[in-house]
């Protein structure tokens, strides 16, 4: 048989073996286009149902993707069968178990943080507008993705810290409560009366706007400075950085003017200087008068 015969009789093979699998192939197809059918408006369906409940829509919005994976996942399995007969579903699922090894290795960093995203999620450690502190990043939780966490600092710039570092690291919500304690220190002179400062910071500080009415003002003489008696005094505001900037700043300035006006001294840094042998100053200056 010459070459040109042997050619025709492959093509013509090849025609008779695609029109003999088209069924097939047209049946996968259609398996494909309800698959993309199923997964659009079951979607739809799962996320009209989650609009009834309590579950936020973050997490809606990552159960109706995971519901959307698995329906893609089974319609491309039975499309592969059904256009390959050959290719049975166990061997299907050993090749996707082979698969996500070799994507797992891959895209670690990537799984991890979509797992921490989705536990993130489900456990609500913190939520949208709350201020949290993490791995040395402050600020309001604008937004939570499943792969990272939005974060708006004080300053007004945006972070992005992958959900794996949130999940992994301590995390610290500053505004889980209304209300939080801050603490200031104030120096008194050595020579005051202890118990009177006292009072006078107490009796400055409890009436004030931001200082919480319903949490004791509490006023602790702490140590020995260097140059004063130290004070501690703590008391509880509001949870928000703004806040908490907004009430020290009332708070210092009404005990400095509490303070001065009961006449105790806020002293400054002393400091004594001590010579071992003033003879010798006085002799050397006898000396150069002669």
């Amino acid at each position: 048989m010459n070459p040109e015969a042997i050619l025709e009789h492959r093509i013509f093979q090849l025609v008779r073996d695609f029109i003999a699998q088209l069924p097939q192939f047209l049946l996968a197809l259609a398996i494909l286009v309800v698959t993309w059918a199923v997964a659009r408006y079951g979607s739809r369906l799962l996320m009209r149902g989650l609009g009834h409940t309590k579950v936020r829509r973050s997490l809606a919005d990552v159960l109706e993707k995971l519901v959307a994976i698995m329906i893609w996942l089974g319609g491309l399995l039975l499309a592969s069968v059904v256009a390959f007969p050959t290719l049975t579903p166990g061997r299907v699922i050993t090749a996707l178990g082979l698969g996500s090894i070799a994507i797992g290795f891959a895209f670690k960093d990537i799984l991890e943080n979509f797992l921490a995203g989705i536990l993130i999620l489900y456990r609500e450690p913190f939520r949208l507008g709350d201020y949290v502190e993490c791995a040395g990043i402050e600020g309001r939780v604008e937004e939570i993705t499943i792969r990272d966490t939005h974060i708006r600092q004080t300053d007004g710039q945006r972070v992005v810290v992958p959900n794996a570092t949130l999940y992994r690291d301590p995390v610290w919500v500053l505004t889980d409560q209304d209300t939080r304690r801050t603490t200031i220190i104030c120096g008194i002179a050595y020579g005051e009366d202890v118990d009177r400062a006292r009072e006078v910071i107490q009796a400055a500080v409890t009436p004030l706007p931001s200082v919480r009415d319903d949490r004791e003002v509490q006023v602790f003489a702490q140590a020995f400075g260097e140059s004063s008696i130290d004070f501690e005094v703590t008391w509880w505001t509001g949870a928000k950085p703004i806040d908490i900037r907004r009430s020290r700043d009332q708070v210092v300035a009404a005990v400095k003017r509490a303070l001065d006006e009961a006449g105790i001294e806020i002293p400054f840094p002393y400091r004594t200087l001590t010579f071992k042998e003033p003879l010798a100053l006085t002799r050397a200056r006898d000396e150069g008068q002669e």
